[in-house]
């Protein structure tokens, strides 16, 4: 018993080193590229509001229908910027969601807020990269009610969700090293029968966001900008048949 109590200290002193690691390997992101930073600034078609989330609005209309978007894991949210430049220059109003701790799966019902502190958006869609793509893909699961629309970038579905009526695509690159052909097609049994596919040649994992080379990923064999071509278009694909819904 006075060894227990000598060394009482042990046990909470390893779970202070567990977490402040955690925190330390979650929060090191890479650095976002220029072209994300541009993107963060305001232009006349877009208006940019940082405070909470990344909001982009267009600004010669008043969208009614919204994206909601999830960073890949240990992504800063800034590096998709282009993304919601590029939605809300198409008339969306998107919304990208810093994670705590750079992680989804810690803040997959944030979409919640998002939807409540815009009553004016009446069709909403819910997507993420990689890991946001698989959160986003619960939030739906959740609730169904909520969102009509799901895109899933460089990821999957691991819940099923194929009974439900929402409008699914799911983008993918056939370079990804992370999220492999073989593993986003063969989760295609958790996605409704008419999910639509946007298969895109040459494209790899890092080349969602504008963070630089990830990991374990392959090389794309095709430019950022052709690859992000098609992201954008295959997003506002969906947008377009919800809002016509």
């Amino acid at each position: 018993m006075r060894i227990v109590r000598r060394f009482w200290w042990i046990v909470p002193l390893v779970l202070i080193i567990f977490v402040v690691g955690f925190v330390a390997w979650a929060s090191a992101t890479n650095p976002i590229e220029a072209e994300a930073e541009a993107a963060l600034q305001a232009e006349a078609a877009v208006a940019v509001d940082t405070s909470r989330w990344l909001t982009f609005t267009p600004t010669a209309s008043t969208p009614t229908t919204g994206f909601i978007f999830y960073p890949g894991g240990k992504v800063d949210a800034r590096a998709y910027a282009p993304l919601g430049q590029a939605l809300a220059e198409a008339g969306y109003l998107t919304v990208i969601v810093p994670m705590p701790l750079n992680l989804a799966i810690l803040g997959n019902n944030a979409a919640n807020d998002v939807i409540a502190a815009h009553p004016e958006i009446t069709h909403w869609a819910i997507g993420g990269h990689s890991l946001g793509g698989s959160m986003a893909s619960w939030y739906v699961s959740d609730n169904p009610d909520k969102v009509d629309g799901l895109v899933l970038m460089a990821s999957y579905s691991d819940r099923d969700i194929s009974a439900l009526d929402v409008d699914v695509s799911v983008i993918y690159g056939t370079e990804d090293g992370l999220a492999t052909v073989a593993t986003v097609e063969g989760a295609a049994g958790n996605l409704p029968a008419d999910a639509v596919w946007v298969k895109i040649e040459g494209g790899n994992h890092g080349q969602f966001g504008w963070y630089g080379d990830q990991e374990r990923d392959n090389p794309a064999t095709i430019s950022h900008e052709e690859q992000y071509a098609q992201i954008i278009a295959g997003t506002v694909a969906l947008l377009q048949r919800i809002e016509g819904a």
